[in-house]
């Protein structure tokens, strides 16, 4: 790709996280993203090109092992004109949220990193050009922890999700919590995955987004009127799903538009596109955990009907979220387990500030890292060894609870589906799909203390603010729900 001939104005941006800024072509399906960093704090072309490299050696020789060849892009690092950097800057600033303009993207070192636009990737040649569309998903952690350094009882009944979202209300960060609970999307079971799903739809927040051919037609909006919005959204669906136009408008074909998205979004997600060793690795066993959550809207609606929990049925082995989960309860002994450890670490580093490099707390991320991480075992024999072990498993850990998955759907007929193919069915349509996953930046080191604090902050005012309240209410319904047995005795 010869981004030096390319006009900028043919790029346009395409959004951003805390360390990063990415742009996307408009007729290519390619992104680059490039570092940002506080005014007047820039980092040298080499200390920038050294990050690049660790974000794609990460990707490449850890991430990859965990989901799959298939499912990770790490991409590769270019090189740019300066002044194509400057250009592109310029042109791409008043786009910016202001509340990502207090870190400036990187115009002085020329490198970035060049991936595939996964909002418009095409699996197969056929559907170069067709319309397609993208859901972006951010799962977030899907199981409760099991760990018995776990101080609170309340973190064994309710996800860390369903805990934060009260915390950030109160903050001001949503107007309203969400009814999303990620352990019904982990779940495995079609009916919790579609209640999941059509709360995110309900209530994106930052967790959800659609996007139409690269445009972003759906998602985070906090003032959201639901039913307005789910009628455009139905409005931009409706040729994928009902090419024939023969559903009539309304209501009706809002709701089953959006049912029709949902399926689709569910099969994607349980589909399995790619074998790889991750798959048959020494994994935690995921039945650790409990695999219901208190909190969840789902599992409250059950017991107002009286029902019983309804089981998990289990997500098949290779597909991407059993994968993501997998990574995930890496996390075995929970921050108030791992904090004792980093601290050991930290101490350790105090004496003997020049291990740091050999410890690869920096990197490289290669096959001696990942190597390392194979190490599931639990007896802490009091070595920074074992300490080191556990930390950098919470980080890879951490990074899977906040990673993306990208599900990619472009209508294809009948004729043109083969078991090389993977297919997916609706009422009308079928469509070819790929399954992705991004933001896999290994989380920093010096993160752990704030998660620490934080994780206390979740836990306190739920149990203050939320779960006073709810107590009464839920044990009367309980009660409600208990067999009854009345016992006669002989007078």
């Amino acid at each position: 790709m010869e981004v030096e001939k390319m006009d900028e104005n043919e790029w346009k941006y395409h959004g951003e996280g805390n360390q990063s800024l990415v742009v996307s072509h408009c007729q290519r399906c390619v992104v680059l993203r490039f570092l940002k960093s506080p005014p007047n704090q820039n980092k040298t072309p080499e200390e920038i090109l050294h990050h690049l490299q660790n974000i794609v050696d990460f990707g490449k020789h850890v991430m990859k092992q965990f989901f799959g060849e298939n499912y990770v892009h790490h991409g590769e690092i270019i090189q740019l004109p300066l002044d194509f950097v400057r250009q592109l800057c310029l042109k791409i600033q008043p786009e910016r949220p202001e509340c990502r303009c207090d870190k400036d993207m990187d115009t002085l070192s020329g490198y970035a990193m060049c991936l595939p636009n996964l909002t418009r990737l095409q699996t197969f040649r056929f559907a170069e050009h067709r319309p397609i569309l993208c859901i972006e998903i951010k799962p977030k952690c899907g199981f409760i922890p099991f760990s018995s350094h776990v101080s609170q009882e309340i973190k064994h009944k309710v996800c860390r999700y369903c805990m934060h979202q009260h915390l950030k209300v109160a903050n001001g960060k949503w107007k309203r919590p969400s009814k999303y609970c990620p352990l019904d999307l982990f779940s495995g079971n079609k009916q919790r995955m579609h209640f999941a799903l059509k709360s995110l739809l309900q209530e994106a927040q930052n967790n959800l987004k659609i996007f139409k051919n690269g445009e972003l037609i759906y998602g985070c909006k906090d003032d959201q009127d639901s039913v307005s919005d789910w009628n455009e959204l139905a409005r931009h669906l409706k040729p994928f799903f009902f090419p024939s136009n023969g559903l009539v408008s309304g209501p009706h074909c809002t709701r089953t538009i959006v049912k029709e998205l949902i399926h689709v979004i569910t099969m994607a997600l349980l589909s399995s596109t790619d074998t790889c060793r991750a798959g048959d690795m020494k994994t935690v066993p995921i039945s650790q955990g409990r695999s219901y959550c208190e909190a969840s809207a789902f599992n409250k609606e059950l017991v107002r009907n009286g029902k019983h929990k309804l089981e998990s049925s289990g997500l098949p082995r290779g597909c991407l979220l059993y994968k993501t989960l997998q990574a995930q309860m890496l996390d075995m002994l929970d921050i108030e387990g791992l904090y004792p450890l980093y601290s050991r670490v930290e101490q350790y580093l105090e004496e003997f500030p020049e291990e740091r490099s050999t410890l690869q707390i920096d990197g490289p991320y290669n096959e001696a890292f990942y190597e390392k991480l194979l190490d599931l075992s639990l007896e802490d024999d009091g070595t920074v060894a074992f300490a080191l072990t556990k930390v950098q498993q919470y980080r890879i850990a951490m990074t899977a609870k906040d990673c993306s998955i990208m599900i990619a759907l472009s209508p294809c007929l009948q004729d043109e589906c083969s078991e090389q193919r993977p297919v997916v069915l609706t009422s009308k349509s079928r469509f070819t799909f790929s399954v992705s996953v991004l933001d896999l930046d290994l989380k920093p080191y010096e993160s752990i203390p704030h998660q620490y604090k934080l994780d206390g902050e979740i836990v306190n005012y739920y149990l203050k603010n939320v779960q006073a309240k709810e107590d009464p209410v839920m044990s009367n319904l309980f009660k409600e729900n208990e067999d009854c047995t009345l016992v006669l005795h002989k007078v």
